[in-house]
């Protein structure tokens, strides 16, 4: 790897001075992701060794760091077959590096990786109000299907708790 590239897989995302797109995590940098999920509702209680395992299991994991400080400021991940489905998940960006674009660069990153290239479909879930910015790539909101989610039941609880 160069100092102006990030490499995975022969593919190349041009770094610039403030910043530096990564596909491996540290544990550093893992601490940099459990610090930015707990600021986020949807992942606050999520744990260093259970994002440890999920970063191992993911497909592809895309970060990017302030060059200065090598902080991990920004972040998400796909699961794919690597050809039908791409689920991309946790696209988060640090509060105090919104509107630098990094969201962006993230989802380009994605959406040009030569990985990922063959996917025929890629999905994603977010809240209403983010929607217009995954419009810009072409991502719609569908009435086709059903989302249905199912909560783990931890010993002792009964699944009509869940509900």
């Amino acid at each position: 790897m160069g100092s102006c590239c990030a490499v995975s897989g022969g593919f190349s995302v041009k770094d610039d001075d403030e910043f530096r797109t990564i596909y491996e995590l540290n544990p550093s940098q893992i601490r940099d992701l459990e610090l930015l999920y707990r600021k986020e509702w949807w992942a606050s209680t999520r744990e260093f060794k259970d994002i440890k395992t999920m970063l191992e299991n993911s497909d592809l994991v895309i970060g990017i760091l302030e060059s200065a400080t090598g902080k991990l400021v920004a972040f998400t991940r796909v699961l794919s077959d690597f050809v039908y489905k791409g689920l991309i998940l946790d696209v988060i960006v640090a509060h105090d590096y919104r509107q630098k674009k990094l969201g962006r660069r993230l989802m380009d990153t994605i959406l040009n990786h030569p990985k990922l290239k063959a996917v025929h479909r890629f999905e994603l879930y977010c809240l209403p109000e983010m929607a217009p910015f995954y419009e810009k790539w072409g991502f719609v909101e569908t009435k086709k299907v059903l989302f249905m989610v199912r909560e783990s039941v931890k010993p002792g609880e009964k699944i009509d708790e869940l509900a």
